[in-house]
């Protein structure tokens, strides 16, 4: 049995050794050749990236690929890893392919539906012509479409191994509904980001495939082996902000790039949470400086610190949130010496604790 993971790139990176990981230049039509396998061979839509993202690669090994008996995604920075955090080797991957049809990401549960998340950074409507294509070209899929556009769960990455018939299948099924949206859909005024329209698509059409047919997905973790540079970037911003104790700076900032790059907050993104993390302690010292004229910047001003201080209240409210509404009646359930420690050395306010509820859904 022969598998290969194509590793998708649109810039130079370095492979990882294992060969199992073949890298794979995405929107090569458009772009110098970087020495990688190139998704502009043969039959191809590479030119078609700036609005398919890795899907001009998947279209690429659907078409292309015909000596692999099982295929697989990742990313040149994010890959499905196994428990102990290490890349899968094609040994594990097959054995979990004996019991399970698919290996992807877990499930990503949203704050709000789909349909309205996507709004937020998107355009429902085109949602809406995708659903009328589905009932048109593929209407087994319908109902399950409306249900689950409607519910908060989504696969994302694009990220999956499989069986190279089963991968196949998935394709023939996903590319005629793109290309069928694609002729409907008016991206006039888009942007960069929101160009990215079928890429996005098809993230969400995965979990309606794997629904309707009952597919057998086991759901990995995801590692990431280097961060975006639009997210290293902002937290090195914001981290200036703070050192020179400028709340409404690093507001601001963080609403511009945010307003750029939606995805910004996103677990594909934001695995480790700090900018999340960050955007709650936003809120928390602006709130905190309103409600008592002064901020935990008075404290510390160091970025790291202020991360792993909302990180750990977090984890408190999580666990004592829902009885605990004061932080004197946190104080008083907190029972391991730990919790005990940190309440005690960091003496937090009503009002971070307030908006640690609300962020935790407690409020």
């Amino acid at each position: 049995m022969s598998m290969t993971i194509y590793t998708m790139t649109h810039k130079p990176f370095t492979p990882p050794p294992d060969k199992l990981y073949q890298p794979l230049q995405v929107g090569s039509a458009l772009h110098e050749n970087l020495g990688y396998l190139s998704d502009n061979e043969g039959d191809n839509i590479s030119e078609q990236n700036p609005y398919y993202s890795e899907l001009t690669g998947h279209y690429w090994v659907w078409k292309n690929d015909k000596h692999s008996d099982y295929v697989g995604c990742a990313h040149y920075r994010r890959y499905l890893v196994n428990e102990k955090e290490e890349l899968y080797t094609e040994q594990e991957l097959l054995e979990l392919l004996k019991h399970y049809d698919m290996v992807t990401t877990k499930l990503l549960t949203l704050e709000y539906t789909y349909y309205d998340a996507f709004d937020d950074r998107h355009n429902a409507k085109d949602l809406d012509v995708l659903g009328e294509v589905i009932k048109e070209l593929a209407p087994r899929y319908y109902d399950t479409y409306i249900r689950l556009v409607h519910g908060k769960q989504t696969y994302f990455g694009n990220m999956f191994v499989m069986a190279k018939s089963l991968y196949d299948s998935y394709m023939e099924f996903l590319f005629p509904l793109l290309f069928e949206a694609q002729k409907r859909i008016d991206m006039t005024g888009y942007d960069g980001y929101q160009k990215r329209l079928f890429g996005f698509f098809s993230e969400f059409l995965l979990y309606v495939w794997v629904t309707v047919n009952g597919i057998k997905v086991k759901e990995a973790k995801v590692g990431l082996v280097s961060e975006k540079a639009e997210t290293k970037e902002l937290k090195q911003r914001i981290a200036e902000f703070f050192r020179k104790k400028d709340i409404a700076g690093a507001k601001a900032y963080f609403w511009q790039v945010y307003k750029r790059r939606p995805d910004i907050l996103m677990e594909v993104s934001d695995i480790n949470r700090e900018c999340r993390l960050a955007m709650q302690a936003i809120s928390s010292l602006e709130w905190e400086e309103k409600q008592t004229g002064y901020s935990r910047l008075e404290k510390t001003t160091d970025f790291e610190e202020l991360i792993e201080f909302y990180r750990f209240l977090n984890r408190l409210t999580l666990h004592y949130g829902k009885t605990a509404d004061t932080v004197q009646k946190l104080q008083e359930l907190a029972a391991e010496k730990e919790e005990q420690e940190f309440l005690e050395k960091q003496q937090i306010s009503e009002a971070e604790y307030a908006v640690a509820r609300k962020v935790n859904g407690m409020s």
